[in-house]
């Protein structure tokens, strides 16, 4: 039985930041994901806002870990080569009655120590944003609020972790927890165990079972599902800055914003659902979605929709987030009720859970060697002509277009099936690569993918899937 010093469970962006921040020291560490990839539950369907930190509640672990973790994810992200953009946000008042939440919102911010907040009228935001409705009157401008690739930043702190001497074991759904003689002992539902002296509790929306196993239970995960639509890059240029309307009792609201590869993404919704598999959308909430961000942005051309999503946030009755040693089970640690701004705060959150476990007695050495960077998976689409022209020469692969809508090449998804983590899947392909995240939504590209990831592994297209599991695409041959 393989024994490590410290076991995370769950391999979302806080789990693989985590799991980033403990590879800086002489440990062994692994990390458990239940999915055929990381990123594979909220993480994947994020809104990809790197929040200013002017919302959460002054006193709260999320607004402390808002205002220090914005300035460390722009950082990692440089560091990882993970795309990133200081873009600006704006929180809209649509009339008087609206108009005190931005001020409060303002003084909130100033509470939690933001600097680069101002409030501004109605008619200076159209300046800033002409597309802007005209029955905004009054808005909170944050300039220090951004976007950034959610998936990408989880799958370059997860390579950059196993880089640095990290164990990462996927389809690890953990059934039971024992501790004994000072071990924590994790099976999976394959049968696969493992043993460690530590425990890391980052399941997401599973984070109170994995509690209640280990033996300390205390809180129950509510998941809400948020709705999404992404819009092709003919309407990428729409805005420049993420456009919020003011907050309600369900969270922040319908946002329109940009994207860092240009896209337009409106949304989400926030709706109660029976757990963190129900990733369904609905007629229903995709139209409030097209109703409420044409209040704001009343020229979305929502005939350009190339695909909706959901993803299902971890939240407690309290609402901050829940990081803490157990009172009840020596060195099991609680990193449960991370929504929003959780993203924001992964760097920060690994940091102050690190810093956790050494309180608990887990010892830290720093390496010698150890390396926080990573080169930059899409270095060949940021070439001139003559770069590429000498990549091509040294390896053909990167001069055959696969993927049109986003001319992505052989050569890159080849990479994509070589560099840590690895692809697995089609959709693990699509997150490294952007192959199939165009306007066609993968349909001239995906067969010739599959035909690689087949060669690749040395296995037939038949035994491809799309998400691991029984998602086959290829039934048989004819």
């Amino acid at each position: 039985m393989e024994r490590y010093d410290v076991l995370i469970a769950g391999a979302g962006v806080t789990g693989g930041m985590i799991a980033r921040e403990l590879s800086r020291y002489n440990l062994s560490v692994c990390l458990l994901e239940k999915e055929n990839d990381v990123a594979c539950g909220a993480t994947k369907a994020n809104s990809g806002i790197i929040h200013g930190g002017h919302d959460p509640v002054p006193g709260t672990l999320k607004a402390r870990l808002n205002a220090i973790g914005n300035p460390m994810l722009f950082e990692a992200c440089r560091q990882l080569n993970v795309p990133h953009r200081r873009n600006e946000s704006m929180v809209c008042a649509f009339g008087p009655d609206e108009e005190p939440a931005v001020d409060r919102l303002y003084q909130r911010g100033l509470e939690n120590g933001i600097e680069g907040l101002e409030v501004i009228t109605g008619d200076m935001a159209r300046q800033l944003e002409p597309a802007l409705s005209t029955q905004i009157t009054k808005a909170l401008l944050i300039k220090n609020s951004g976007i950034v690739c959610p998936y990408s930043l989880t799958i370059a702190a997860v390579g950059n972790a196993m880089d640095n001497g990290v164990t990462l074991k996927r389809n690890f759904e953990i059934n039971k927890i024992e501790k004994t003689d000072g071990l924590f002992t994790v099976c999976s539902a394959n049968g696969e165990t493992v043993q460690g002296e530590y425990l890391i509790n980052c399941a997401g929306c599973a984070a109170d079972k994995i509690a209640a196993m280990a033996g300390d239970g205390f809180y129950t995960i509510n998941p809400r599902a948020g709705e999404y639509m992404l819009m092709d890059k003919s309407e990428g240029g729409r805005v420049s800055r993420t456009i919020f309307q003011t907050p309600g009792k369900e969270g922040k609201g319908i946002l329109v914003t940009p994207t860092v590869h240009g896209n337009l993404l409106t949304g989400p919704t926030a709706q109660a659902v029976d757990s963190g598999d129900s990733t369904f959308t609905s007629a229903q909430q995709l139209e409030k979605i097209q109703r409420l961000a044409a209040k704001s942005v009343p020229g979305v051309n929502f005939r350009q929709v190339i695909t909706s999503f959901s993803g299902v946030r971890s939240s407690v009755d309290g609402g901050d987030f829940i990081i803490r040693m157990s009172d009840k089970v020596e060195k099991f640690a609680h990193v449960a009720a991370i929504d929003s701004p959780g993203l924001t705060c992964c760097v920060s959150i690994a940091v102050y859970v690190v810093d956790m476990l050494a309180q608990a007695g887990l010892k830290l050495t720093e390496k010698e060697n150890w390396n926080g960077t990573r080169e930059d998976p899409l270095a060949f689409s940021k070439m001139d002509m003559d770069q590429k022209n000498k990549v091509i020469a040294e390896n053909p692969a990167y001069g055959k277009i696969v993927c049109r809508c986003e001319t992505i090449t052989e050569g890159e998804i080849m990479e994509s099936l070589t560099r840590q983590p690895v692809a697995l899947d089609l959709d693990g392909v699509k997150r490294r690569t952007r192959s199939g995240m165009g306007r066609c939504q993968g349909g001239f590209c995906s067969p010739y993918i599959m035909k690689l990831i087949a060669q690749h592994t040395g296995t037939d297209m038949t035994a491809v899937t799309k998400n691991g599991g029984s998602s086959y695409i290829a039934v048989h041959k004819l």
